[in-house]
């Protein structure tokens, strides 16, 4: 009984008792000694105007603005900073943060041990970083528009979203345009990304040494790359939009034991998707529609399950250069390929034929591009005839002992097909920026 009625007092010491709520009009400084003089577990409602910023919340508070209210950083350092547990801040416009990528200035930025933190419903305007979760767990930033800076040197933007070292992250329902990177996720774990818009960006989501976490449901339009999980353990992508990014949909660089799944790529990519170094994923479900490579695999990745995709319409299915054969089909099901002309007697859905993507000239092309000046010659429609009509010759590489004869389909909203032919206009008249997505140690 002692041990219960000490726990009690306990709870009821830690709670506010005198929690109010308090009008804050715009001023000089009033939003800092509204702040200063407040109590934890406060409300300090904001009424409409501007404020200015570099406010450091240091107890649990939750600011409101009705959409109204203003937050100006006036060009210095981060605009509002969050520096203790359980605060809130909606419905807020947050701008003119400094631009010290040094000092990672931010519209808002939530510290070490500010646990819960809860950024919801803001317009997030012009800031270097918008949202810099920077050691907080289990912070949540939700419903949030976030329009970053247009320096012409893309890598010299902040991201949308930035999580460091912050578990139990969750961002859900942004829309997130120009910047750098969308969300750049770096040594973190256990996050949720989902439900999120990337538009005119390097990256939409870009991991790094983020571990059993989840991206899922976002939607990337224009970007120069969707997806790029990198040197991270156990993520699940998922029902994910890739619309005309321009040189990759989805990456797995040094990426393992991820779960590819339910993702649609579309839309004239240099790469659908790229494999590189990446060993024992499972990629099942997706559509990778009209790219250059539908998917380029290479660099040692090992024991990758990859089944019950579509290739469709790709340039090239697949890009991979190896000696031995790869098999692409799993407990008897494989993947669909535009350009398989087989046929299912049986009505199983499963092809009667197996299929091999590419042939000994695809090798020759790869390793010696010069040799493309030969492709028309008919030598080389006569090698292709040969090996196609005697496997046995063919040098190793990807084969699908069960072609499926559907593809399977994805739907895309009509608002997304628009913002997605506005993308490739803007594309076609303005050219690309200094971006090369390629060059993995810029990463």
């Amino acid at each position: 009984m002692l041990r219960s009625l000490i726990l009690v007092l306990s709870l009821l010491t830690a709670l506010p008792l005198w929690a109010a709520e308090v009008q804050v009009l715009p001023g000089t400084g009033s939003l800092a000694k509204a702040i200063a003089g407040a109590s934890p577990g406060d409300v300090l409602k904001l009424e409409p105007g501007r404020y200015e910023g570099g406010v450091v919340i240091d107890r649990p508070l939750t600011l409101t603005g009705g959409g109204a209210a203003l937050i100006d950083g006036l060009g210095a350092g981060t605009v509002v900073t969050i520096d203790a547990p359980d605060v809130a801040v909606r419905g807020m416009t947050v701008t003119g943060s400094g631009m010290d990528s040094a000092a990672l200035d931010a519209g808002i930025k939530i510290l070490k041990k500010a646990d819960r933190a809860v950024v919801e419903d803001n317009r997030l305007l012009g800031n270097l970083h918008g949202v810099d979760v920077h050691g907080g767990r289990d912070a949540q930033v939700r419903d949030n528009i976030i329009e970053g800076t247009r320096n012409p040197r893309m890598n010299d933007r902040g991201n949308g979203i930035y999580v460091w070292n912050a578990p139990g992250t969750l961002v859900e329902g942004n829309s997130v345009r120009w910047g750098r990177d969308g969300i750049f996720s770096n040594a973190s774990r256990t996050g949720t990304y989902r439900n999120n818009l990337f538009r005119d960006l390097r990256f939409a989501v870009h991991y790094m040494y983020t571990n059993d976490s989840e991206v899922s449901g976002n939607v990337s339009i224009g970007n120069h790359l969707g997806y790029a999980i990198m040197f991270s353990n156990k993520v699940v992508v998922k029902d994910n939009l890739s619309l005309s990014d321009i040189s990759h949909g989805v990456m797995l660089n040094y990426a393992n034991n991820a779960d590819v799944s339910g993702n649609l790529v579309r839309g004239g990519a240099n790469r659908c998707t790229f494999i590189y170094n990446a060993h024992k994923n499972l990629i099942y479900g997706n559509r990778f529609e009209g790219c250059n490579i539908g998917i380029h695999f290479t660099a040692g990745s090992e024991r990758n399950a990859l089944t019950g995709n579509a290739f469709i319409g790709n340039r090239t299915q697949v890009k991979y250069v190896g000696t031995r054969d790869v098999e692409w089909s799993f407990e008897g099901r494989g993947n669909y390929w535009s350009d398989h002309p087989g046929f299912d007697l049986d009505g199983d859905g499963i092809a009667d034929s197996p299929f091999r993507p590419n042939d000994l000239m695809d090798h020759i092309l790869w390793s010696q591009p010069a040799a493309s000046l030969l492709t028309g010659a008919p030598a080389v429609q006569l090698i292709r005839w040969a090996q196609a009509s005697f496997p046995a010759t063919l040098p190793g590489g990807v084969v699908d002992s069960a072609p499926l004869m559907t593809a399977p389909t994805i739907a895309v909203p009509s608002e997304y097909t628009v913002m997605e032919a506005e993308a490739v206009a803007r594309r076609n008249e303005s050219g690309l920026d200094d971006i090369d997505v390629d060059d993995f140690t810029s990463h």
